[in-house]
This record gives structure tokens, C-alpha cells and sequence, in this order.
């Protein structure tokens, strides 16, 4: 108390303590000055990206055109995606599983002449062809298959191993694989 005595008395240690205070308000407003300058500069830098090509619009006209264009291209979106699944519908009936394989049909014959081929679609459905070569006449057949089942001829070795290689292969559709 005998501080607070003295100081009041004392005009020099009042006016010191006053120009404390005031050096201290000073500081308080000089940080918060800086602070709110720092947040309306990153509020101007929000503010040029966030208007950036609005060519003097005013923010309903921008947000309408923005909402036009989103709505465009959500209607592409629908049409890319119907697209999809109409090409997908037409590669399930599409030849996408081929196999082939060659072999000795007659033991007098020296190379592998003859061979099988299998194309198959997605359901495992297509045909099988198979032609027979040796030295003085060739063959060939055409086999039907069902969902991977030879519909009503009975298949040969050969025809089984390559009708089970295509059948076992599958295709990629639009990032799922499809057996």
C-alpha cells in the first residue's frame, strides 16, 4: 500500500506507470492488427480462387452457372454410365475366351497338324472346332457348347482340354473381373 501511496503523490511515477499501460495496450492492439491482417489475407487469397473466371458476376449468377454445369455433367455421367452397362450386356454374348491347342492326330505324321480351338463367350457358350490332318485327307468339325457343356456330340481329349482352358479363362470387365 505504501507503493500505491507514493505513486500517487508522485506525478512522474503516475505518468511513468500510465505510459506502462498504454505501451502495454499498444502491444495488445499491434498483436491482434497483425492477426487480423494474416486472416483477411488468407480470406482475400479464398476469395480471388473461389471467384477465379467469374468475369464480374455476381456470386448468384457464378453459383447458377456452376450448378448448370454440375447438373450437365451429371446427365453425362448417366449416359456414360448406361453406355457401360449396354457394352457390357453386348461383351457377355461376345467371343472373349479363345483357346487353342495342337497335337499329333496319326502317329505316321511327323509335326503338329491338327488342332482345337475354342471360342467362347461369357456364359461359356460358342463352339469348338477341331481339324483333323494327316497324310492323304483332312477333317474338320465344328462342335456346339452350351454353358460349357458340348451339346449333344461327345468331345475328344484334345476338345476337352482346350474347351476347359477357355472356359477357365476370364475376361476384365470395367474393373471387376467376370468368370
Amino acid at each position: 500500500m505504501k507503493f500505491l501511496e507514493d505513486a500517487m503523490n508522485n506525478p512522474q511515477m503516475l505518468l511513468m506507470a500510465g505510459a506502462g499501460v498504454a505501451i502495454f495496450i499498444i502491444l495488445i492492439m499491434l498483436f491482434f492488427i497483425i492477426t487480423m491482417k494474416m486472416d483477411l489475407s488468407d480470406m482475400k487469397k479464398r476469395y480471388k480462387k473461389m471467384m477465379a473466371g467469374a468475369e464480374g458476376e455476381d456470386l448468384e449468377t457464378m453459383f447458377t452457372r456452376n450448378t448448370n454445369e454440375i447438373l450437365r455433367f451429371s446427365e453425362e455421367l448417366q449416359k456414360l454410365s448406361d453406355d457401360v452397362v449396354r457394352i457390357d450386356s453386348i461383351l457377355e454374348r461376345a467371343i472373349t475366351r479363345v483357346s487353342i491347342v495342337r497335337f499329333n492326330a496319326f502317329e505316321d505324321t511327323s509335326s503338329d497338324l491338327s488342332y482345337c480351338i475354342a471360342l467362347l463367350d461369357d456364359n461359356n457358350t460358342g463352339v469348338i472346332i477341331s481339324a483333323i490332318n494327316g497324310r492323304e485327307e483332312s477333317r474338320s468339325y465344328a462342335k456346339p457348347i452350351i454353358n460349357g457343356q458340348p451339346a449333344p456330340y461327345k468331345l475328344t481329349k484334345e476338345e476337352e482340354q482346350v474347351l476347359n482352358d477357355a472356359a477357365g479363362k476370364s475376361r476384365l470387365v470395367f474393373g471387376n473381373k467376370k468368370n
